[in-house]
């Protein structure tokens, strides 16, 4: 199977910024934010650029999203007035208690009191659509963009400094392995949702390391805040996830940084707009306005001049509700790592939006969904609706409408539009490639897998 093309690759060099020093936070997809509030731009603009045939069938929307930096764009996109430049002037972002909420939230809908989409962890919206995570209630989703790269880590207990447990773990196999005989119990690691982003990104740096994550190891799904208690106190060694636990564990001298995602794999895909299926069906301009918003959005997000409003935007009350200060350094790209490890200064090894030096960020590439539910056969995750490539690739086309996104930025007038569905072959720290027109090729190379 594979319908994919390769890309013809197009760079698209992001301006360095300034650089800074200090200490380390790393944004994913932490979740369990305080509250679970409601935002809606202040002093919203009247929309300026909509042509008569372009109005918007709708212009109220209920999008979700988790306190993180992946939702910087949706968030910009409201208080910058983007959204209602295109018409959209009635945008709700509600702010969700996890990931687990959004689900639900999204299965009942905005009609129901939920949402109509919103910011997803992939291949979320899949799932949902198939109704494997909804309890076989089937509620097709569209995946419309991405909303970010990189911007996760992995965080270590302070106990396994000097052990090893960095980027390369195979010199820790041994050391992880012995858990059981040594210590009473095994090496207990932890991300905030199951079969998606997290749990992907820390399952690879295991299994990298030649460390069966199912084996040899507890892998849970376990809330930020007892993550971080457990770390604490001693009961967990290893946490996939971001801000603001890893600045927590670092500055309070509770662990480290072993990797960032843009280590294990640089200007990857991160989080996802997906929509209602119904939604966008019935309202395809205001669709294509909410893109266009949201586009214009990352652009802006992306300007390292731009970069200290962001901070301040996202950290308020109303949507991170943290100090700014926690926000300011995985915006500048400073990074310190711990446990003798070089600290990163590069604003790239950071949360990108718009643009990064392998192609466009926010275009949904369907080679990027493929790795994903690639993955889900890898760990045999949902083998029973997960079955082979056939079944994967109907999934994708159902799924992914990157035609709607290449619309939106055709009408906008905005350049940097990928040629291809694919962004080509990617390679990993490890040196494993994974080339989108044979993902078998790349199952068979991996070690560490249940397929």
């Amino acid at each position: 199977m594979s319908d994919f093309s390769r890309l013809t690759r197009r760079k698209f060099l992001y301006a360095a910024g300034a650089s800074a020093a200090g200490s380390v936070l790393l944004k994913s997809c932490a979740g369990n934010p305080p509250s679970a509030t409601t935002s809606t731009a202040t002093d919203t603009p009247t929309a300026v650029n909509v042509a008569a045939n372009d109005t918007p069938e709708v212009t109220n929307i209920k999008l979700g999203y988790i306190p993180i930096v992946e939702s910087a764009g949706m968030i910009i996109a409201q208080e910058k007035g983007f959204f209602a430049k295109y018409g959209m002037t009635g945008v709700e972002l509600s702010k969700q208690a996890n990931w687990a909420s959004a689900r639900d939230n999204v299965t009942i809908g905005a009609s129901g009191g939920g949402i109509d989409g919103g910011q997803w962890q992939m291949p979320m919206p899949h799932l949902i659509s198939e109704g494997i995570i909804t309890n076989g209630q089937k509620i097709p989703m569209y995946v419309l963009a991405q909303l970010n790269t990189q911007g996760n880590g992995i965080a270590i207990s302070g106990i396994h400094t000097g052990k090893g447990v960095n980027l390369d773990l195979k010199g820790a196999a041994d050391y992880i392995k012995s858990f059981p005989a040594n210590e009473g119990r095994k090496f207990k690691a932890a991300h905030t949702f199951p079969n998606v982003n997290q749990d992907f990104w820390i399952r690879y740096w295991f299994a990298a390391g030649g460390i069966d994550p199912d084996q040899d190891i507890d892998l849970l799904a376990v809330p930020p805040a007892e993550t971080v208690q457990g770390m604490r106190n001693g009961t967990m060694d290893a946490f996939s996830t971001g801000d603001p636990w890893p600045y927590r564990i670092v500055t309070d001298d509770i662990g480290y940084m072993a990797a960032l995602t843009h280590q294990l794999w640089e200007f990857h895909p991160e989080e996802y707009l997906a929509i209602r299926a119904d939604w966008v069906d019935a309202n395809p301009k205001a669709t294509k306005a909410l893109l266009k918003g949201l586009m214009e959005a990352q652009q802006w997000c992306d300007q390292p001049a731009n970069r200290p409003e962001l901070v301040q935007i996202c950290s308020g009350r109303n949507y991170f509700n943290i100090p700014p200060e926690i926000l300011t350094p995985p915006y500048e790209g400073a990074y310190t790592m711990g446990d003798g490890q070089e600290a990163f200064n590069d604003i790239n090894a950071g949360p990108l939006y718009w643009s990064d030096p392998k192609g466009n960020v926010s275009y949904p590439y369907k080679s990027h969904d493929l790795w994903f539910l690639t993955e889900s056969l890898r760990w045999g995750f949902h083998k029973n609706s997960i079955a082979d490539f056939d079944t994967v690739k109907r999934m994708i086309d159902s799924v992914n409408r990157e035609d709607l996104w290449r619309e939106a930025a055709q009408e906008a007038g905005f350049s940097g539009i990928p040629t291809s569905t694919s962004r080509g072959v990617e390679t990993f720290f490890d040196g494993i490639t994974f080339d989108p027109e044979n993902p078998q090729a790349y199952l068979d190379s991996l070690t560490v897998k249940r397929v």
